[in-house]
């Protein structure tokens, strides 16, 4: 019951596109996709792989914290780049200022106009 009333919440805090694809779409091939489907239909002979079975249930979760793991990764590159873009511009924007202005500073500098 509290995972439910957990999931329920969740899914209040999704956004459209995700209530109506949640996942992405698949990237194997139609044969490779048929081969993944046969594999996992046929009865497993290590134990490790009977264990997994009963774990089949958490695959869309799985696929969903898989997803937002790397919509995380994406952003933090995302912040990465503009930061370091913001960091530039700032500086350009520090050497523009500094060569339309005089002062005691910008005198001792060279100049880069």
């Amino acid at each position: 019951q509290r995972v439910l009333r957990l999931a329920e919440m969740c899914r209040r805090l999704e956004t459209e596109e995700e209530k109506v694809l949640p996942f992405y779409p698949s990237s194997l091939a139609e044969g490779e996709q048929r081969d993944a489907q046969r594999v996992l239909e046929e009865t497993p002979a290590e134990p490790l792989a009977q264990a997994m079975r009963d774990y089949v249930g958490l695959e869309r979760f799985w696929q969903r914290f898989n997803k937002a793991k790397l919509e995380e990764q994406a952003l933090l590159r995302e912040r990465a780049a503009l930061s370091q873009r913001n960091r530039r511009l700032r500086e350009l924007l520090r050497q523009y200022l500094a060569g339309i202005s005089v002062s005691q500073e910008v005198l001792g500098e060279l100049s880069p106009l």
